[in-house]
């Protein structure tokens, strides 16, 4: 699909290839927009914090694209991609949306369910990097075996639903909300699911329209590859954060985000090791970088939501932005 994408695009002139860019961004604000709407909706509508709808529904569908690239990358003899996804994801949406979202808007910290979600995410990090150690397999590199995959897999079910039991449990009303609206809430999630659709579908369209574009204007393959290409695979989330940030809710941006983090090692990467026999390799230099700088990412946002400001300042902003740069600085220097 994405090969057929591509060589369409790149049979047109560069006016249809523009017009084609402005049409994706507008649909992407726009499906951003109704994203962030009915997800606000049905927190409301359920009594669960916005925080937890990010971390498991947005999630989810933003989520959703890599763990289908990374399942099929596996199942085509390429399973190694799905760990530099997986990890690099992790990387731009703790570092560059986060960041971001700090910079231009307020991202408020709900504590108790930071103190719950958060965890989870520093956990799942943590248990990626433990894994990836080579004296856990055989050989310098490291290995993220089919049964660490299954593993990783038997987590997310129960992340998924210890979450949703959580918030109904900290929520007594959510019952009765239910039911008073039960028609209402079909039609959000039908619009909530549209919303995601739109996001990816115009994600999808917009970065070959992008990189095709810089190339014939001629901006170097190698500047293309460690932008836009790393860029693109997270810009749901990116999306989604702004659109949260602009209209007053950062607190689903930061929760879309722990989510993505979580979803990224216990689905992507799950997933993608869990349809191979011979599981995920981890080359030697993910430890020298890649890792390093995931843990680093998450360590410090994890201490920087712990802060008495009950939010994630401008500052703190922009040293999860730093890290991201330098973080791509290193991938020319280091590798």
């Amino acid at each position: 699909m994405d090969k057929i994408l591509y060589s369409t695009l790149n049979e047109l002139s560069l006016l249809p290839i523009m017009l084609i860019f402005v049409i994706s961004l507008v649909t992407l604000s726009k499906g951003a927009d109704i994203l962030v709407d009915e997800a606000v909706s049905l927190s409301l509508q359920w009594g669960i914090p916005k925080m937890i709808i990010g971390a498991t529904i947005v999630s989810l569908g933003t989520t959703l694209p890599e763990a289908t690239v990374s399942v099929f990358a596996a199942l085509n003899g390429n399973p190694d991609l799905a760990l530099g996804n997986a990890i690099g994801s992790i990387i731009t949406d703790t570092g560059l949306i986060l960041g971001v979202a700090a910079l231009i808007g307020t991202l408020p910290i709900d504590r108790k369910t930071i103190n719950h979600q958060g965890r989870l995410q520093l956990g799942s990090v943590i248990l990626l990097a433990f894994l990836s150690l080579p004296f856990l397999s055989k050989g310098s590199d490291g290995v993220i075996t089919q049964w660490m995959g299954i593993l990783f897999i038997a987590l997310l079910i129960t992340y998924i639903f210890t979450t949703i039991k959580w918030a109904k449990e900290a929520n007594d009303g959510i019952a009765m909300e239910l039911e008073v609206g039960n028609s209402s809430v079909f039609f959000q999630i039908i619009k909530l699911v549209l919303g995601i659709i739109l996001v990816i579908l115009s994600s999808k369209v917009l970065i070959p329209s992008v990189e095709i574009a810089a190339i014939r204007v001629g901006i170097p393959q190698s500047i293309i590859a460690a932008t836009l290409v790393a860029f693109g695979t997270s810009l749901p989330e990116l999306v989604t954060a702004i659109a949260s940030v602009r209209k007053g809710h950062g607190e689903l941006a930061i929760g879309n985000i722990i989510g993505a983090d979580i979803l990224n090692v216990l689905f992507v990467v799950g997933s993608a090791a869990a349809v191979t026999k011979k599981g995920l390799l981890v080359p030697i230099h993910f430890y020298q970088l890649q890792i390093p700088t995931m843990l680093i990412v998450v360590i410090a946002f994890r201490i920087f939501a712990k802060n008495k400001n009950k939010s994630i300042t401008k500052i703190e902003g922009l040293f999860l932005l730093g890290i991201y740069c330098t973080y791509l600085v290193l991938n020319y220097v280091l590798i």
